[in-house]
């Protein structure tokens, strides 16, 4: 059987895919926002358990596995020998695998060099996650992404030259009311300087066991309101020039839902954000119950 350790998470567009913890917790584990692996000690998993997990769902699932999600929270950080070991493993065994794809934290990026994920993106990991979370250096120092907005550009491109898809995050809310404008600005200059394949926005949300929470539970973090998020969505599609990304506001943090592919529908988003803006009154804002993590 295929065997998890703690909490499982992956992308909302991973849902159909097959989960197998490569690694277990996330490599660095600072970012002041995320309790996701804060409870898990981080290491690689011995490549013999993951190939009898893998013979497991081969022998279950067959062909049906189309795609494959490597957790947890920083699997690309592993010996390139490992990841070609594993993806030689995953491809013997589906053989209608289409796609394979991991969180990339920058730090990941940092130590990949573009020849090795070349050479994995041609055995099949051929998508990164990467959260942005902002393009403001100040938000990432508060944040404690370990990365100005500079060294996230050129990780990011060293990406995108080994032919590998990019799905990156923004955090709305992510600087509050003060730095919001220069927030949206900030980090619609870095997502097109990055290109991505996928860019999509979520609602800074403070949880407890973190330093945000921490923050929040004293009063001291600035919540904005689903108009004030509205705005800032607004101004951060309004900057944004982008080539042929899809993107998408409908994670279930959001306000809003919202959808298409820039940069064809990009006056269609922002007239429904100015829509908003104008008659709030009118929105179909998400009501508090049905949004999440």
């Amino acid at each position: 059987m295929i065997q998890y350790e703690g909490q499982l998470y992956r992308p909302p567009s991973e849902a159909n895919s097959l989960i197998l913890q490569a690694t277990i917790g996330c490599s660095y584990n600072e970012c002041t926002f995320c309790a996701m692996y804060r409870d898990k000690r981080f290491r690689v998993r011995p490549l013999d358990e993951l190939r009898a997990e893998i013979a497991w769902a081969r022998d279950h699932l067959g062909d049906e596995v189309r795609k494959v999600f490597l957790g947890d929270g920083d699997a690309l950080v592993a010996k390139t020998s490992f990841m070609a070991g594993l993806l030689d493993e995953l491809n013997t065994a589906f053989p209608n695998l289409r796609r394979v794809s991991v969180y990339a934290s920058p730090q990941a990026l940092q130590v990949r060099s573009v020849k090795d994920m070349a050479l994995l993106r041609e055995k099949g990991l051929t998508l990164y996650y990467l959260g942005i979370e902002s393009g403001s250096d100040t938000v990432l120092a508060d944040l404690e992404k370990g990365v100005d907005s500079a060294e996230m550009i050129r990780v990011a491109n060293k990406a995108t030259e080994a032919g590998v898809a990019l799905s990156t995050m923004i955090l709305l809310g992510a600087s509050g009311r003060q730095g919001s404008a220069a927030h949206a600005a900030e980090s619609a200059r870095v997502v097109n300087a990055i290109q991505p394949r996928f860019v999509s926005t979520l609602v800074m949300t403070p949880v407890e066991n973190t330093p945000l929470g921490a923050k929040d539970a004293r009063g001291e973090f600035d919540h904005l309101n689903p108009i004030e998020l509205a705005r800032e969505l607004r101004n951060f599609v309004g900057a944004l020039n982008l080539k042929g990304s899809v993107f998408r506001s409908n994670h279930a943090s959001n306000y809003l839902a919202l959808a298409g592919t820039l940069p064809k529908d990009k006056e269609r988003i922002v007239a429904q954000l100015d829509a908003v803006l104008e008659r709030p009154e009118n929105a179909r804002f998400v009501p508090e119950w049905l949004r999440g993590l």
